[in-house]
């Protein structure tokens, strides 16, 4: 494997490709070290400066990830954001992951002008505000913020987030069964306090992602929440191009 000078593709692009299939070929695992700038330049032939660029990338990408005088190393894979109507903590499981959740704050609110438009409420009826810190194996992933109308879970406060995911207790206690739901996902920037929660570097980009869901037709749940971007990745499955589709 070697650097193609006489290539279009940019040289720190062919190097990205060169060290992912390296990477595969050699069988290192998450937290084992890469080659260091110096000698990925030498074995290469390329300019240090061209070295970190590649590096740059695919720390920017969530495929390595730096430790300060100590070097470069294999970044976990990103996880898939589910594209389903599924809590987190049933996502976590079935990827082989431990949820975890830490509440920040619950309390019962008035639904300010855009979230009673949005969940289809009277404006100032009261909800349940949720903010909470999901985990996967102890690793920070998430800040999440549900709002759920009081009228349809009154006493949900007493129930414990800890343990149980919140659509299993509006299940078992409460017996509302989410049937459908909608959602929209878009880069963002890590807000300063979102950013300490999750152990990101201020202004790291994110996924903000806005759910809606809901049961019998009624929008039960409003949830707003920030995921790492370099921590999860989306994927969903193409529909076939219709015949005579452009």
């Amino acid at each position: 494997m070697a650097i193609d000078p006489a290539s279009p593709v940019p040289k720190y692009a062919q190097l990205r490709d060169l060290l992912l299939d390296w990477i595969v070929e050699s069988g290192l695992s998450v937290d084992d070290p890469v080659p260091s700038e110096r000698e990925l330049g030498t074995t290469y032939g390329l300019s240090r400066m061209t070295v970190r660029q590649t590096i740059d990338l695919l720390v920017a990408e969530g495929k390595l990830y730096r430790v300060p005088g100590k070097g470069t190393f294999v970044a976990r894979p990103k996880i898939e954001m589910a594209l389903a109507l599924a809590s987190f903590t049933e996502d976590m499981r079935t990827r082989g992951f431990v949820p975890g959740a830490r509440d920040l704050t619950r309390r019962v609110v008035p639904a300010g002008g855009s979230t009673a438009r949005m969940m289809d409420i009277a404006p100032g009826s009261p909800v349940h505000h949720i903010e909470r810190l999901r985990t996967a194996d102890g690793e920070p992933m998430a800040v999440e913020r549900s709002n759920i109308p009081l009228s349809i879970a009154p006493h949900l406060d007493v129930f414990s987030l800890s343990e149980r995911s919140l659509y299993a207790i509006l299940e078992e206690e409460f017996g509302i069964i989410l049937d459908s739901g909608e959602q929209t996902i878009e880069a963002g920037i890590c807000e300063p306090a979102d950013a300490k929660l999750l152990g990101l570097p201020p202004g790291s980009p994110v996924l903000s992602m806005q759910r809606r869901s809901f049961a019998n037709g009624r929008c039960v749940e409003l949830a707003r929440s920030t995921y790492r971007a370099d921590r999860y990745q989306l994927h969903s499955r193409l529909d076939p191009r219709l015949p005579g589709g452009t």
